[in-house]
């Protein structure tokens, strides 16, 4: 059971030394109307005379059962005990203590942890989803304890909790600066009978993640030639490989075949994300080779907007996590 804390009346010249439990107000009309002091300030003589010229002759006070802390403390060490890095913790705000990215990178958020200290008694943990971009200042999570007061010994239960799941509950993983090929297929593009519209779009996203497109070559709808640019950049030792279009189910689609056909291991050719279902993923050594269907190209999230920042943040894709995209995939309505 949560103790529901004590509070009294007392002469605000007796009260020195004793906490406000809620925010005291003041009012200077046509100057000012905020927070004079906020709830679990102790009192202390100089505070006095600021009570008094608000009108307080008496207060209420907290009276903190033995053994319990108050809610802006229990937020910090909540707070404290889930973050890694790339965070900044802000001061409590009505027992609220927010942790804000304190650089650009990838959202990881430990959702198995989430739940599980949210399953302990009076605590409030709330986050965004994971594997999102953030940048600083974006809010990542909050936390807070539901009643005013609490047993210490629940939050070192909570801490003790938070240190099993081994890496940060709440962090900001930072992007890496990769190298990045881009192979445009098409025997429409490579004669040059259309413009290229897929160059643009790919050096916006990559850049906008903090990694370079080091050189954009075009291949025609042939396998083999397709296949040549892919060894060109795996020769050159970039750290990741983009090959753009054919990659639907029509006869003159060489693109899934050609990334299969330089030896890399294919992770998963297609996805439940709509759009960008037909996305592949493979990897030759350490290197991932996407296929990126035509979807990249003209809508503004795709599956491929998934996976990007992940692998820009260092991280390795598996046939789940492509799986999985179906539950929350469906991105055009």
């Amino acid at each position: 059971m949560v103790e529901k804390p004590q509070m009294r009346e007392v002469p605000v010249r007796e009260a020195i030394g004793m906490m406000l439990p809620h925010d005291m107000t003041q009012i200077l009309p046509g100057e000012f109307k905020g927070r004079l002091f906020k709830k679990g300030h102790v009192v202390t003589e100089a505070d006095i005379e600021p009570l008094l010229s608000i009108g307080k002759e008496h207060i209420y006070v907290l009276e903190m059962p033995e053994g319990f802390i108050h809610e802006e403390e229990a937020g910090i060490r909540i707070a404290k005990a889930v973050s890694g890095e790339g965070l900044t913790l802000t001061q409590p705000y009505e027992g609220k203590v927010s942790m804000k990215a304190s650089r650009s990178g990838l959202a990881k958020i430990n959702e198995e942890a989430v739940h599980a200290l949210n399953a302990l008694e009076g605590i409030a943990f709330s986050t965004m989803y994971g594997d999102q971009v953030v940048h600083p200042g974006h809010t990542l999570a909050a936390t807070r304890i539901i009643p005013l007061i609490m047993e210490e010994a629940r939050i070192v239960e909570l801490e003790q909790l938070a240190k099993q799941f081994g890496e940060p509950i709440v962090q900001v993983k930072s992007f890496l600066d990769k190298s990045v090929g881009l192979v445009t297929t098409g025997g429409e593009v490579f004669s040059g009978r259309i413009p290229d519209k897929f160059g643009p779009v790919i050096q916006s996203k990559v850049e906008a993640l903090g990694s370079t497109v080091v050189e954009q070559r075009f291949a025609p709808d042939d396998k083999a030639a397709i296949e040549q640019e892919i060894h060109y950049f795996l020769d050159k030792g970039v750290d990741l490989v983009l090959v753009t279009g054919g990659m639907s189910v029509d006869p003159d689609d060489r693109t899934p075949g050609a990334i299969a056909g330089v030896g890399a291991e294919v992770v998963r050719y297609g996805t439940p994300m709509l759009p960008g279902s037909m996305l592949m993923v493979a990897y030759k050594g350490d290197v991932p080779i996407l296929g990126l269907p035509g979807a990249v190209m003209h809508e503004p999230f795709t599956s491929f907007d998934v996976f990007l920042p992940r692998i820009l943040a260092g991280e390795k894709i598996g046939a789940s996590d492509m799986t999985r995209l179906g539950y929350g995939g469906l991105r055009k309505f």
